[in-house]
């Protein structure tokens, strides 16, 4: 039986996780840290830097944290958006075994566009404003969400049912939601497709002050279980043969990561609209910065990369091209050339 299992752990081409110290040498703990300790250093300079930049009043003067203080709400934001992308993008690919794609690939960008364009479509600019909201944010989430685990039970509990169906059931879904949009986009009058436009780009200033207090527990909710779950994550990147050889009930497993992964991607997309390549862009960093398999450790330098990463693009955006809030335009050319590269370099998907 011992034996049995080694052969099937041997056969699966992902890296296997390191042992409980999660590195071989201690030369890979000092580097490790290093590269966190420089992570820190750059988030805590980015988050500090977009609150005291351009400030008028002088720093520690109660005028100084006062507009601080409403600079925060968007670095929270940030904050948000940069741990439920990276969280949610690295779980993604390790139950996946594939770090090519992320979880845009399930269509929760397509079905937002297509909620914020019938909105439009419907009921008009004047509809859009009036229905903006908690609720608004609750209902958007609850579809996102809803659908996906639909999704989920239907390809996963089948007989016949495997990921790879799932993911190409995705795809066509989420190109038939984009397809939908796209018609009604052309409906549109020139004045309500400016509006819209704007919505359809990732955008802090999308985020109403108003949604943080139910996105916030659901990142924190979602993001903790997924932490939690890191050694079963260890175990389910080696594949599902040899996953259930150690003792991982790999479909149940799969179900709940898919789960928490689809509330982090549905909050932080009805909070600031689609960002398709930072949770790409965010995780194949990480992984070259950690250099480690370890979940636990992966995790933590994937949330201060994704944060570094967001507060750079929107500080670029806002105090070189003054485009306050658009920082996807830049994430997405960056992104994008990222992932051409690591394309190129693989020769597959």
């Amino acid at each position: 039986m011992a034996s049995g299992v080694g052969e099937q752990v041997a056969a699966v081409p992902v890296p296997v996780p390191r042992s409980s110290g999660s590195f071989t040498t201690p030369r890979a703990r000092r580097r490790y840290l290093i590269v966190l300790g420089l992570l820190v250093v750059l988030a805590a300079g980015s988050g500090f830097g977009l609150l005291a930049w351009g400030n008028p009043m002088p720093v520690g003067s109660t005028g100084f944290w006062r507009i601080a203080q409403h600079r925060g709400i968007d670095v929270t934001v940030m904050a948000l958006v940069a741990v439920a992308q990276a969280i949610a993008t690295v779980s993604f690919q390790t139950v996946t075994n594939n770090r090519i794609i992320t979880p845009s690939i399930m269509g929760f960008e397509s079905l937002y566009r297509v909620v914020q364009t019938s909105t439009v479509y419907l009921f008009g600019v004047a509809g859009l404003v009036a229905i903006q909201g908690v609720g608004q944010f609750a209902i958007q989430v609850a579809i996102m969400v809803g659908l996906a685990v639909a999704l989920y039970g239907w390809l996963l509990s089948g007989r016949y049912g495997n990921l790879q169906i799932m993911l190409l059931v995705g795809i066509v879904i989420g190109g038939g939601l984009g397809a939908i949009a796209t018609f009604m986009q052309r409906l549109l009058t020139p004045s309500e497709f400016d509006v819209l436009a704007a919505r359809l780009f990732g955008n802090v200033s999308n985020a109403d002050p108003s949604y943080l207090p139910l996105a916030i527990p659901l990142v924190v909710a979602a993001s903790a279980l997924l932490w939690l779950r890191s050694r079963r994550l260890n175990l389910m990147a080696l594949g599902p043969d040899a996953a259930r050889s150690l003792g991982v009930d790999h479909r149940r497993e799969l179900f709940i990561v898919l789960f928490l992964v689809a509330v982090l991607m549905a909050t932080s997309t009805a909070l600031v609209g689609p960002m398709t390549f930072l949770g790409f862009l965010v995780a194949t960093l990480a992984y070259q910065f950690a250099d480690t398999h370890d979940h636990r450790l992966i995790f933590p330098v994937a949330v201060l990369t994704a944060f570094t990463i967001l507060a750079g693009a929107y500080f670029v955006m806002k105090n070189v091209f003054y485009a306050q809030g658009m920082v996807s335009i830049l994430i997405e050319l960056v992104g994008g050339t990222v992932f051409l590269i690591v394309i190129l370099r693989k020769g597959r998907l």
